[in-house]
């Protein structure tokens, strides 16, 4: 699939001799590679967020994050590669199915979501605090022309991203990253502090459940395509080895972002004994700006603005050649004519051009449901797919049936201390509920997908005024979910 794309493109060029396997060398640039596309804006915000609030219990925080922030996509990279891709995975339920999934996630990882937040993150890091007042929208979009085109010009050949994200952007990250960890090591700092806000009791829980907010997962079960591409374009052109190369890549990236994860959670711990955040409010974004700021002075925005833009380029691009490479596979004719990977990877730019400019809070709002829809799926299908020799083999309907749980909203089960408000509409003998998003309740609706639309909205529900009394001054009424999702969100993978 991949190895076609490439031709097509790259006609007269000489290919690596054929070989069974990579060298150790070639592995690494491939993981490096690997973990340029996955460590965007939110994969770099969320660890230090998880330390500075966890502060002296953040070996257990960040053990459950590492879990689900890591464990989850490597988990579901591996299992794809075994699979022989995620189309022939989800298939298992029925070909009609695996399209319409595949083609859902690609658009919600691609132009409509992740990909225009790639730009927006960074302008809001790296240029919004050096602008003067009313600049910005023009300043925007010519952030975002340039952003894009520098993006869509790398990704013309995602064969050969290792060139440029294995050797030269990701190797740039991880030694801004290393110098933002021995700024830790050398600045003194007081001890850490004790865990607050929703750090203060079940730090491992809590770390697992803001794991699962980067969506990796998502990412994961397609990026194989660019990074099978890649391991073709170095020689490993038999179909069985180049999955095997596939999943060791994985099991490498998992790896180096372990350690990227545990470094940047250390970070986070330092920044708060520097200068303390409000877990209600702040976000990891401010507690890498505290420090920087501390250790390097006036130049720390600067600094860590170019981190940003650097991390959300390279997520930018991996993104832009999965998607293009898929629909280019998926989809090589439309309307009786022909359309080439270069045209599908402009029409997906030039459509994140334009979405990134409505800027990063909408872009949160309108994709936070989407994924919420989504990702649980995914997680069922890389789970039976563990146990396809065992179970599902033998039971190939216990794909459709259970993937059909996840996606059905089911309403959380009331419980003596979750929620501890009065935060449920009950609408006849339907158990159907919607719950109090404010900070007394346990639920989360931006983590379990278990909040069920309920046809009278607060303001008619004779029980609407539970939801500002229990939430206390400052939470208003609200029958858009979407916004409340995505301001428990905010800081979300781009």
């Amino acid at each position: 699939m991949a190895q076609d794309l490439a031709q097509s493109r790259e006609a007269g060029l000489a290919q690596a001799p054929e070989r069974t396997q990579l060298t150790g060398r070639q592995r690494f640039v491939v993981a490096v590679t690997f973990f340029s596309m996955f460590f965007g804006a939110g994969n770099l915000i969320f660890p230090p967020l998880v330390g500075a609030l966890s502060g002296r219990a953040a070996v257990p925080a960040l053990v459950g994050f590492t879990i689900s922030a890591v464990g989850l996509p490597i988990l579901g990279v591996i299992v794809v590669a075994r699979a022989g891709g995620f189309a022939h995975l989800s298939a298992r339920v029925s070909r009609h199915f695996s399209l319409i999934l595949g083609v859902a996630i690609m658009l919600t990882i691609g132009p409509l979501f992740a990909i225009p937040r790639t730009a927006s993150t960074s302008f809001e890091m790296a240029v919004v605090p050096f602008l003067p007042s009313g600049a910005r929208p023009w300043a925007q979009f010519a952030y975002s022309v340039v952003f894009f085109a520098l993006a869509f010009v790398v990704a013309q050949h995602p064969d050969r991203l290792t060139a440029v994200l294995g050797r030269i952007m990701g190797p740039i990250l991880l030694v801004m990253i290393a110098a933002l960890f021995v700024a830790c090591l050398v600045v003194p700092h007081g001890p850490f502090t004790a865990p607050t806000g929703v750090y203060k009791h079940d730090q491992l829980i809590q770390g697992f459940l803001d794991g699962y907010q980067t969506m990796d997962l998502i990412a994961a079960l397609y990026f194989g395509i660019v990074i099978s591409a890649n391991i073709k374009e170095l020689g490993v052109r038999d179909e069985s080895r180049n999955r095997a190369e596939t999943g060791i890549g994985g099991l490498w990236t998992g790896a180096m972002l372990i350690i990227v994860y545990g470094v940047l959670g250390f970070v986070g711990a330092v920044s708060e004994t520097f200068h303390a955040i409000d877990p209600t409010t702040d976000t990891g974004a401010t507690v890498l700006t505290n420090l920087t700021s501390h250790a390097f002075g006036p130049v720390g925005l600067a600094f860590i603005g170019i981190v940003f833009v650097i991390a959300c380029f390279n997520v930018c691009t991996g993104l832009i050649s999965t998607c293009s490479s898929y629909f280019h596979t998926t989809f090589p004719r439309m309307a009786g004519h022909r359309v080439s990977y270069r045209v599908w990877s402009l029409v997906f730019t030039l459509i994140s051009l334009a979405i990134a400019n409505i800027g990063l809070s909408a872009i949160i709002a309108l994709s936070v449901p989407v994924l919420e829809f989504l990702y649980p799926i995914a997680i069922v299908l890389v789970a039976l797919a563990l146990f396809g020799r065992v179970f599902t083999q033998r039971f190939p309907r216990a794909y459709l049936w259970t993937v059909l749980a996840p996606a059905s909203p089911v309403a959380p089960t009331p419980s003596a201390d979750w929620p501890r408000c009065s935060a449920h509409i009950s609408n006849g003998s339907t158990a159907r509920a919607r719950c109090c998003p404010c900070s007394r309740c346990h639920w989360d609706g931006s983590r379990l997908l278990q909040w069920v639309w309920s046809s009278a909205s607060p303001s008619a529900s004779p029980n609407a005024g539970a939801h500002a009394d229990s939430a206390g001054a400052g939470v208003a009424q609200t029958s858009d979910w979407s916004r409340i999702l995505a301001s428990r969100a905010s800081t979300r993978s781009p």
